[in-house]
């Protein structure tokens, strides 16, 4: 897949940002244990069966999905990104599988008992019907009475504490980016060179404030069960907290 900046090839910035080396090399010093405590701390909260089966949505190259599996779970980790699903089959196992799939593509019916969607892996659609299909699609999969768990940014806290520019370096390549609020989305320009080329990747996430996300979970049948705001779990507060983590049950 060609990398595509500007859009000059009209593709949506995430379809080949998400396949770019570079990509995993700016990212690739996320921390696994923070990663770890936090799915411990929501299975601990959530208490979901020994033998569950959870959609890691989104997965990535499976870092979640690795370790939800060692803990006994059925686990499918689902991504749009084919080097990603490449390096995590590695790890498959009798309950452990990945593929590649668009997330407003419904993989299975009634089927898992938790879908947990983490680190910003939504709001990337322009389209508030490719949002709302994202949403349809978890809620088909889910058994009744099954959960979602949706992790993304707190966008009131956000836009008040966003920063315009940063340099970052890893593996010899700086990385300089520039960050902006437009209309409805903030916005990420990563600009970075590598021998003689140049490159200039584009990434946008939606606004959506906890407003937003009680429209969209209404729209598409969820019941919200709890707002958290850090990976600690700690009750949400619009003005200060992190993160904004929905949980959501599928009734009937």
């Amino acid at each position: 897949m060609g990398i595509c900046r500007d859009n000059e090839m009209n593709c949506e910035w995430y379809e080949d940002w998400f396949d770019s080396k570079y990509y995993h090399i700016l990212y690739g010093n996320r921390n696994a244990a923070e990663a770890e405590a936090f799915v411990d701390k929501l299975i601990d909260f959530l208490h979901p069966d020994k033998k569950a089966r959870i959609h890691d949505l989104c997965c990535g190259k499976g870092r979640h999905s690795v370790y939800l599996s060692r803990k006994g779970f059925e686990v499918t980790g689902t991504d749009l990104s084919s080097e990603s699903i490449q390096y995590a089959k590695q790890f498959e196992n009798n309950s452990l599988s990945f593929f590649v799939n668009d997330m407003r593509r419904i993989i299975r019916v009634n089927y898992f008992d938790c879908v947990f969607n983490l680190f910003t892996s939504f709001g990337y659609f322009k389209s508030d019907k490719d949002n709302e299909d994202v949403l349809k699609a978890v809620y088909t999969s889910l058994k009744p009475g099954g959960v979602f768990v949706l992790d993304f940014l707190n966008s009131e806290k956000m836009r008040s504490t966003l920063v315009g520019k940063e340099t970052k370096e890893a593996e010899g390549i700086v990385f300089h980016i520039a960050k902006r609020l437009e209309p409805g989305f903030f916005v990420k320009e990563i600009r970075f060179s590598d021998g003689c080329k140049e490159f200039k990747f584009i990434e946008r996430v939606r606004t959506f404030s906890k407003a937003d996300f009680k429209t969209l979970f209404s729209i598409t049948g969820f019941h919200i069960l709890h707002l958290k705001g850090d990976y600690q779990l700690h009750d949400f507060d619009e003005k200060t907290s992190d993160r904004l983590i929905v949980i959501a049950e599928k009734r009937g």
